[in-house]
């Protein structure tokens, strides 16, 4: 009996350090989690649309866009317009900003957004954007390019311009602790997707950058270099016969890849929307080819389709009362949608999406 006692005795002097140890360990666990935010987790709350809206928006595209790898994607436009909800521009009376784009675009003034006026907007949008960024691009180079000034920017003299445009000294800039140590982790993390940026505009030297790969550095959207990497993508993975020229059986009828002993099978669905896609977009001559030259229009930002496809997707998502055009109000109530967009911020839009 003594002894049960004693047992049940040292049990419990066990449990009472070991109880509060544990609720130790656990908090403390909690709150270092919870000071580094989670990637995949969106930064802040976007507007919620329903499967509905979304059916809708596939429906009603004319056309189908192709993803990065050369996929025809069927959800372009709730990829690259919803997309995974970033942290995005803040705006001080968004209200306002809106109302002010909305009395521009409306070039009737019959109070209404039509289609065509939104895409008009939109494609004068992208093109300000790219003329802008192709005009500052060779100034800012020049300006980069000073130690020593030899016709490239290596990532120490770029490194020190981002540092001093952040509010650093010179000399902090020009001596900085290579880690960085003591500054706040955004900065840290501007200077990491930098890195990364760098790395893929880089072709010809890992560490300096020509004058065209800055511009794909800093506005990729806008380079002829990035345009025809996504031609080049496109003829990988579609022209089976290696002859740089797409017909539209290639680009229309696709085959998942063998097991080395077999064929891949053959996939049907999507087949109408990629044919479609190939004679009203691609094929511009309607000669049943498209060239590298058709292929490169059809990637090139400036295309009005894109605008197209951007106004498409924004008027289903928002025309509530279903008659083709969009009002104010019904622009208001997908404020989050519509400041996104490159209706409002088209460097912001284009960047994310590259």
């Amino acid at each position: 009996m003594f002894y049960c006692r004693k047992k049940v005795s040292v049990c419990c002097q066990r449990w009472s350090f070991a109880v509060p140890f544990l609720l130790y360990m656990i908090l403390f666990g909690v709150t270092w989690m919870l000071s580094f935010p989670l990637k995949s987790l969106p930064q802040q709350i976007g507007p919620i649309y329903s499967q509905t809206e979304i059916k809708k928006l596939t429906n009603h595209v004319d056309a189908v866009r192709l993803e990065r790898d050369g996929d025809v994607n069927i959800n372009f436009h709730k990829d690259v317009i919803i997309g995974d909800v970033k942290e995005g521009p803040q705006y001080e009376d968004p209200k306002t900003l809106l109302e002010n784009i909305f009395k521009n675009a409306d070039v009737s003034g019959d109070g209404l957004l039509s289609l065509q006026e939104l895409s008009d907007w939109i494609n004068k949008k992208i093109q300000e954007h790219i003329n802008e960024a192709l005009r500052d691009n060779f100034g800012l180079f020049d300006a980069i390019d000073n130690n020593p000034k030899n016709g490239v920017i290596s990532w120490e003299e770029y490194h020190t311009y981002f540092l001093r445009q952040k509010g650093f000294s010179k000399e902090y800039a020009e001596n900085h602790d290579k880690k960085h140590r003591g500054l706040n982790r955004s900065i840290k993390e501007a200077v990491m997707r930098d890195r990364a940026s760098w790395s893929e505009a880089a072709h010809s030297d890992p560490d300096h950058l020509t004058l065209d790969e800055f511009l794909s550095f800093r506005h990729p959207e806008s380079s002829h270099a990035t345009i025809i990497a996504l031609v080049d993508e496109l003829l990988d993975k579609f022209d089976r016969d290696g002859d740089e020229i797409l017909t539209e059986d290639e680009f229309s009828v696709l085959q998942t890849e063998g097991d080395g002993e077999k064929e891949g099978e053959t996939l049907t669905q999507g087949e109408d929307e990629r044919r479609k896609e190939f004679r009203d977009v691609i094929d511009r001559n309607h000669d049943g080819k498209a060239d590298r030259k058709e292929l490169l229009m059809y990637n090139d930002p400036k295309n009005p389709r894109h605008a197209h496809e951007e106004a498409v997707a924004l008027l289903v998502l928002s025309d509530a009362d279903h008659d083709g055009s969009l009002s104010l109000q019904e622009i208001l109530n997908k404020m989050d949608l519509f400041l996104g967009s490159k209706m409002v911020d088209t460097a912001y839009s284009f960047h994310d999406e590259f």
